[in-house]
């Protein structure tokens, strides 16, 4: 019985694991290796951007956001190249480990942006949700309340990495990200294993738990900023870290149903299942369509349905939690 009972997040487990393996890619983009890529570089620069000769006009959005004269000339680039190939009949290619999207008011991605925002919105609407409805006597609001905001921050820099790709965003977004991810982790064990309880025992667990979490964020963003930049390890550290609450959140769910069958109980499992469907989405990537949207985006975008899914959850869990010690005290 005790194997049957474990089969149901044993296989989101080895599905997780299955899809998240995949997303550990290589940069092998070509587009930037391309000599004639190189050579409508050197043209572009020469014509446009020599001090000897008319400056380019920049329009004065571009300039804000820092497009200069080389990034135009990299960016009209990579669309000469692009056109000539899809004429030609040949594969779009990647440049710089970015696909040649089409900017709209200066943003390199611009419906990563959106659906960034969109996920910043489901974070911000949660917030309401839990301060509205759960109130700050209740121990574990803190913890949502900082699952909120540390949500809101890593979208907020999600959008500005997707506007501009610049290293100081690049190194913000996965920072903020990996944070999130971490937090998601903290405060999903807060939970399943209630440290959050006032006993001496729950309290100093909490405490080397809480302790725990800040050292292994600071040696992540440690090791990335001043030893080595390492794409494959972050996703690896980023997947670990994925992996373990999603197996959490899976046993909560299935227990807790057990125990109340009440549907919202599922709701965990079943937002499991949708993240790992939407991970999915980065092992098909493919050119973007119309040169806008690409499977990364997509991701982004169904992202924002199981968060607003899940802020419902958190609500309905802390008034049940709740609701269950009023009635023990009677």
């Amino acid at each position: 019985m005790a194997t049957h009972r474990g089969r149901p997040w044993a296989r989101i487990f080895s599905l997780t694991v299955l899809v998240l393996a995949f997303t550990v890619v290589v940069d092998a983009s070509t587009g930037d290796k391309l000599p004639e890529f190189k050579d409508c570089l050197e043209v572009c620069n020469a014509e446009n951007c020599s001090p000897d000769k008319p400056q380019t006009p920049i329009p004065v959005l571009h300039r804000l956001l820092f497009w200069t004269c080389a990034s135009e000339c990299d960016y009209a680039c990579q669309h000469i190249v692009t056109g000539q190939r899809m004429a030609a009949g040949l594969t779009v290619e990647q440049f710089y480990g970015k696909w040649p999207f089409y900017r709209f008011l200066g943003m390199q991605e611009p419906f990563s942006v959106l659906f960034s925002l969109g996920n910043l919105w489901a974070h911000w609407d949660g917030l309401k949700k839990v301060q509205s409805r759960i109130p700050k006597s209740y121990s574990l609001r803190i913890f949502y309340d900082w699952l909120a905001y540390v949500g809101i921050s890593s979208w907020v820099f999600s959008s500005i990495f997707h506007t501009r790709d610049f290293r100081f965003t690049e190194d913000l977004d996965y920072f903020a990200a990996g944070a999130n991810v971490l937090y998601g982790l903290y405060y999903t064990v807060v939970r399943v294993f209630r440290l959050d309880k006032r006993t001496p025992r729950r309290r100093t667990t909490l405490r080397v738990w809480s302790l725990v979490c800040a050292s292994l964020f600071l040696g992540h963003v440690s090791y990335l900023k001043f030893i080595r930049w390492d794409y494959t390890y972050n996703m690896t550290a980023n997947v670990a870290a994925g992996i373990v609450q999603n197996v959490l959140w899976t046993w909560f769910s299935f227990k807790r149903y057990r125990e109340s069958r009440r549907m919202w109980a599922v709701w965990p499992g079943f937002v499991v299942a949708w993240i790992i469907f939407a991970m999915s989405m980065e092992l098909f990537d493919f050119p973007p369509w119309l040169g806008c949207i690409d499977a990364h985006s997509l991701w982004h975008f169904m992202t924002i349905g199981p968060t607003i899914l899940w802020y419902n959850f958190l609500v309905k869990d802390a008034r049940d939690d709740m609701a269950g010690s009023q009635r023990l005290k009677l």
